[in-house]
């Protein structure tokens, strides 16, 4: 899963991401799952545990109250550029709409005990009935979840809702085109229901009688529970109300929660929505009486705010803090500082047509990885690691390679020499960066100094932070990206496998494959693990991972990802959500 937040290292490395998605769990060892911001860098979990027998209404938190509004400021991060269900693909979209206005199949809890996010079900009864090669799947739909107007949900809008999940055209950038398009039947004959305009697809089914939707499979899919918790996977109205792009400007609610009004890269007010039934839901709750969430906030005036203690600051929370304010943070809020561990990497992704192995390694060493993470407002050795790998701590089979020998860092002279050696001195460099924010702006000085004095030229093209860079990045049709032989991506699991990595950064054609990296044998890999027993397929994504690398180097890992979340002294249970790598707005209140 992609994150959206502009900080300037994604003006190069990445635009942050996760994946939904991010998989993972609380990855720490307290009882809370959120954890000490002074403890250093945690790794996630390696699992998601599941409950398929949990039922609504999910457990009260304990000293829980009812009312109040909980403001959530977002610096640099312009948030979703638009909120239908089927195009949710950002951690910062997907971890507000999951969590407060839009149902899925199934959905994450976060267990109070343990801190680790569980898999539990949500408009369907259980996590799903597989046949028994995982080639078909069966999904009993709860009787009592409505719409906001109080209408009940049923199978046929959610079989809806996942068939919309194919149209890659109308979605371009949704999660549908790199697992609906890929596992679903037939996926490569049926282009979706708005390209194929009266075309029947039977790969999905539902029995309204029974209340069930089937999904069958073009090649064996034991994750489908898993995928099952993108809102992708949940009900869109029948007919023309939920048209593309008129629906993403205000989609209907089916969660606690319902648009009061949005702006895109401005601000999101959610407003309680009275036909929730809480007895259907088995993870969310409805305390607080409204949310604004502040898009594209600045990150020293919401630094300031947060440590203000003022009223305001007092029932609001921030998805970030600077690096120059991390120790007073730390001090001043104590458990209202938390870290979030998520399984997360940033990337530079050169353009593998246009660039050697011998300049992107080069690259490797001019990129200035401590400056660039404090000038981002990141804590190096807290929320940024250096990287070896695509695949992130935490994950099972992750291979501990380094594609050089050691730990690559900032070496200009290093570089320089890489340069010379391939007959490329003075390669110039072509990428896009966010302006409008400070922090962006500090880190892409850093970023153009370190090349510059690596011995590469540098042209940049400045786009407002209100543009998302992947908007520029995955347009294969866009001016500027046919200029660009850099770009980035800031990428999060989408569920703790290596097959919600590898193949959505590196497989050909893959939405957010960046570098547009492609090599047949590498495609066939990884269509070959999907095959593999289920035990055996950690270890052939991680040796994937080194394959890739050490035969091509088509991306540079900048760094391991985990975030820190400052919160106001009346929000209650402050808390990270693993599953996703952000708050964890289901159970937050506001203490009366």
């Amino acid at each position: 899963m992609r994150r959206t937040k502009a900080a300037a290292a994604l003006a190069t490395s990445a635009a942050l991401v996760t994946l939904a998605a991010c998989g993972g769990g609380g990855g720490n060892d307290d009882e809370t799952g959120s954890g000490s911001s002074g403890d250093g860098f945690q790794d996630a979990s390696e699992t998601i545990a599941k409950d398929a027998e949990r039922q609504g209404p999910a457990a009260e938190v304990e000293g829980a109250s009812a009312g109040g509004t909980i403001t959530v400021y977002l610096p640099d991060d312009p948030g979703p550029e638009d909120l239908d269900p089927t195009n949710g693909w950002s951690v910062t979209g997907n971890s507000i709409q999951q969590a407060l206005t839009h149902r899925s199949l199934t959905q994450y809890a976060r267990d109070t005990e343990t801190g680790e996010m569980i898999l539990v079900p949500d408009l369907a009864t259980d996590l799903g009935s597989p046949n028994e090669d995982f080639t078909e799947w069966t999904f009993e739909i709860r009787e009592d979840a409505t719409w906001e107007d109080g209408k009940p949900i049923t199978a046929e809008e959610v079989a809806w809702g996942i068939e919309r999940s194919l149209d890659s055209e109308a979605f371009p950038s949704g999660p549908g085109t790199e697992y609906s398009t890929h596992y679903f039947l037939d996926a490569d004959k049926y282009k979706g229901p708005y390209t194929d305009k009266g075309k029947d697809y039977e790969g999905i089914s539902f029995d309204e009688a029974a209340r069930t939707v089937t999904i069958k499979m073009s090649m064996p899919f034991p994750d489908m529970d898993y995928w099952g918790a993108f809102m992708a996977m949940g009900p869109s109205p029948l007919g023309k109300v939920s048209d593309p792009p008129e629906y993403g400007r205000s989609p209907l609610s089916t969660g606690p929660y319902k648009v009061e009004s949005f702006r895109p890269s401005e601000e999101l007010v959610l407003v309680k929505n009275d036909a929730w039934v809480a007895d259907s839901d088995p993870a969310r709750h409805q305390y607080a009486d409204k949310w604004i969430f502040k898009f594209a906030a600045d990150p020293t005036q919401t630094d300031e705010l947060m440590l203000s203690g003022n009223t305001e600051s007092q029932t609001a929370l921030s998805a970030s803090i600077t690096a120059e304010n991390y120790a007073k943070f730390n001090q001043d809020l104590g458990d209202r500082l938390v870290q979030q561990s998520a399984q997360c990497t940033s990337f530079w992704a050169p353009d593998y047509a246009k660039t050697t192995p011998e300049i992107r390694k080069a690259l490797a060493y001019a990129y200035p990885y401590e400056s660039v993470w404090q000038a981002s407002g990141e804590v190096p050795g807290v929320t940024r690691v250096p990287a070896n790998s695509v695949m992130p701590p935490g994950m099972a089979g992750k291979s501990d390679y380094q594609v050089d020998g050691e730990q690559i860092t900032y070496q200009p002279e290093k570089a320089k020499e890489l340069l010379a050696e391939a007959g490329e001195e003075g390669y110039e460099i072509h990428m896009a960066y966010n302006t409008g924010s400070p922090t962006t702006e500090a880190a892409q000085k850093q970023i153009e100094k370190g090349l510059t004095d690596s011995g590469f030229k540098v042209t940049s093209y400045p786009v407002p932070i209100e543009t998302s860079l992947y908007t520029i990045w995955t347009d294969p049709d866009n001016k500027i990206n046919k200029k660009l032989n850099l770009r980035g991506v800031n990428w999060c699991s989408d569920w703790p496998s290596g097959a919600t990595m590898i193949p959505a950064l590196l497989r050909t054609g893959a939405t957010y494959n960046t570098a547009q990296f492609s090599e047949e044998s590498m495609d066939a890999k990884m269509d070959e693990i999907g095959t593999m027993e289920l035990e055996a397929q950690p270890d052939a994504w991680g040796a994937l991972d080194e394959q890739i690398a050490t035969e091509f180097y088509p991306i540079i890992p900048t760094a391991f990802r985990n975030d820190l979340f400052a919160f106001g002294e009346k929000i209650g249970n402050p808390t990270g959500d693993g599953a996703l790598g952000a708050p964890n707005y289901k159970d937050l209140f506001v203490s009366q």
